[in-house]
């Protein structure tokens, strides 16, 4: 069942005309229309169901063209972060101490 289609059911309206009524209007609203709070619950659960099965509208083009810019810029940010990784690495390992434990400092003469 599509939307529209659910919006062509009769008991839409009742449903959606008491859901926000008091116990004493929804009653006068009941009795007004000739209807039951048993028919209400009814209506509520079937379209509650029928909700659940509605069918995904196809996505515009834009939605499309902003589900692959999306994936793009994923993969590019994927692509950055590896690199970012590599290169913390690499200076990780340009850090390290030379092997013989010290490391090398130049001393300036003292001045005049």
């Amino acid at each position: 069942m599509g939307v529209t289609e659910f919006y062509r059911i009769p008991a839409y309206n009742p449903i959606v005309e008491a859901a926000n009524l008091t116990d004493e209007q929804l009653g006068a609203y009941l009795r007004r229309k000739g209807l039951h709070e048993t028919h209400l619950q009814q209506w509520r659960l079937q379209m509650v169901h029928g909700l659940g099965k509605r069918v995904s509208a196809p996505k515009s083009k834009g939605a499309q063209g902003q589900t692959k810019k999306i994936r793009a810029l994923e993969k590019e940010l994927q692509r950055k972060e590896k690199a970012l990784a590599e290169t913390a690495a690499l200076l990780v390992l340009k850090k390290r101490p030379s092997k013989s434990g010290g490391t090398r400092t130049t001393t300036q003469p003292a001045g005049p």
